[in-house]
């Protein structure tokens, strides 16, 4: 092909951080949809070397999709891009299948060339039903709307920063073949915060941050995990729904820079028994002009009365909502005691066994940690479901609720029942949304074996929402 002859876009990483900071400041400000939707119009036409648009959405189990609209087409068609809702998993039937995509403007970034393809920007999009309302299938929607909707009632901002781990295999695919090798196999067995410079895991972390960094991410640490071949890439928190687009990003770019370095990024929860299992520890704060209404130097831990009763609502619910936290048959392998996972509905400053632990904190950092997060999750729906569940939930009678003998399920069939079962779950979702929902977990999880054992099992794998496809799933 004859390269030398295009002319598309491909910014330096400098170039790219810069103005991916300045959509993340503008996002934060919460600069009017309006006035940033006719500057990124404007951005579009003005930049020829722009060729096409990447307009990212997820399905109700988080699985992220991409289209790419040809940068002419889009600029005429904005408003009116259709897709066929009955081709994603827990979208619509086939006989009502047209659904619409929405340009979330503020949700924009450029990303380098030489990871995405030159000439490309990425934007968010809000899927939106035939008659023009919101789709309930959509949770990145449901959750901007009820996010959207408390600050302009109450003045909150809800706050997230996720830590999530991933494991780095040798090869491409990894996963997709794990149903003819039955194995995963390590790039480096060093330890944690151990990795000579030049190992093939030092150098993916080390590709993966400069990525992230360009991308506006404001990357904090990085460092290998306790596992061999594992990683965490910590950044900087964010509004809850900037956090939950960063958590896409973050796979997706990780998936990337593996792949193209002939390995896979995994984020199966617990793909190799034996070792530390991949968490995605969910910190969340709330705050009103700049306050955060968690923070409270006479209280408890440092925990504020308000914080206390947001941690009170998770632990009542635990065993409702484990089912959204913890999303696949993989997942319940990874609630052990034994590798710093938790497992009890509790809450403590120290005990890595709970659900929930308070970490130090002052004024501007205190924050709530829910432990129990698989990385595979929805993470537009673990957010809503955090949030949601600690703001409006019920909070039990019990005594001492907070160091209770309880315990999340250690299976996806009893994660299942307490999700029907629960009133809750139906309040959080609404029983359209909750009922397709559990049978796209209950479809995945009848394809595995009920009682997980000891060795991680094809299935498991092959028929994971993240692993999924029409090929896969036919092998059946």
């Amino acid at each position: 092909m004859f390269s030398d002859l295009r002319n598309f876009l491909a910014l330096s990483y400098e170039e790219l951080e810069e103005l991916n900071l300045k959509a993340k400041e503008q996002r934060k400000a919460r600069v009017p949809a309006d006035r940033i939707q006719e500057e990124r119009l404007k951005y579009l036409t003005d930049e020829k070397r722009i060729k096409a648009v990447t307009v990212l959405f997820s399905d109700l189990e988080g699985r992220l999709h991409m289209l790419d609209y040809d940068k002419k087409f889009l600029l005429k068609s904005y408003d009116n891009l259709t897709f066929d809702g009955s081709s994603i998993r827990g979208f619509t039937a086939q006989r009502e299948s047209d659904l619409r995509l929405t340009m979330d403007w503020s949700a924009f970034y450029w990303g380098p060339a030489d990871v995405f393809g030159p000439g490309k920007v990425l934007v968010f999009g809000d899927v939106i039903d035939k008659d023009g309302s919101a789709y309930s299938g959509d949770i990145r929607g449901v959750l901007k709307t009820y996010a959207d909707g408390l600050h302009k009632s109450k003045g909150y901002t809800l706050n997230a920063a996720n830590e999530i781990e991933g494991f780095l295999f040798q090869g491409t695919d990894a996963e997709r073949r794990y149903h003819e090798t039955d194995k995963f196999d390590y790039v480096n067995t060093g330890g944690y915060y151990h990795s000579l410079p030049g190992d093939p895991l030092r150098l993916f972390i080390d590709a993966t941050a400069e990525v992230q960094r360009s991308m506006g991410f404001q990357t904090e640490k990085d460092h290998p995990e306790v596992a061999p071949s594992q990683f965490e890439i910590n950044y900087t928190y964010g509004e809850v729904v900037a956090a939950a687009d960063q958590i896409q990003l973050y796979k997706l770019i990780c998936r990337q820079v593996a792949t193209k370095m002939g390995m896979t990024a995994s984020f199966l929860p617990k793909p190799v028994v034996g070792v530390n299992g991949n968490g995605m520890h969910t910190n969340v704060s709330i705050s009103t002009n700049g306050k955060n209404l968690f923070w409270d130097p006479a209280g408890q831990e440092k925990l504020s009365n308000f914080g206390w009763e947001f941690v009170d609502r998770i632990l009542t619910h635990g065993n409702d909502i484990c089912l959204l936290l913890n999303a696949s048959v993989n997942a319940y392998r990874r609630l052990d005691p034994h590798f710093e996972a938790p497992n009890q509905i509790k809450a403590s400053a120290t005990d890595r066994g709970s659900m929930v632990r308070i970490p130090i904190g002052n004024d501007k950092s205190m924050r709530v940690e829910v432990r129990s997060v698989g990385p595979d999750a929805n993470p537009y729906m673990v957010l809503y479901t955090v949030f949601k569940t600690g703001l409006d939930g019920d909070t039990s009678q019990q005594e001492n609720l907070r160091q209770a003998e309880r315990y999340l399920p250690d299976n996806i069939y009893d994660a299942l029942n307490n999700f029907k079962a629960a009133d809750w779950t139906t309040k959080l979702l609404g029983a359209d949304v909750k009922s397709r929902y559990a049978e796209l977990k209950q479809a995945s999880a009848d394809r595995c074996a009920r009682h997980l054992g000891t060795f991680v099992k094809a299935p498991e794998v092959q028929f994971h929402h993240e692993v999924y496809n029409q090929y896969l799933w036919n092998m059946f």
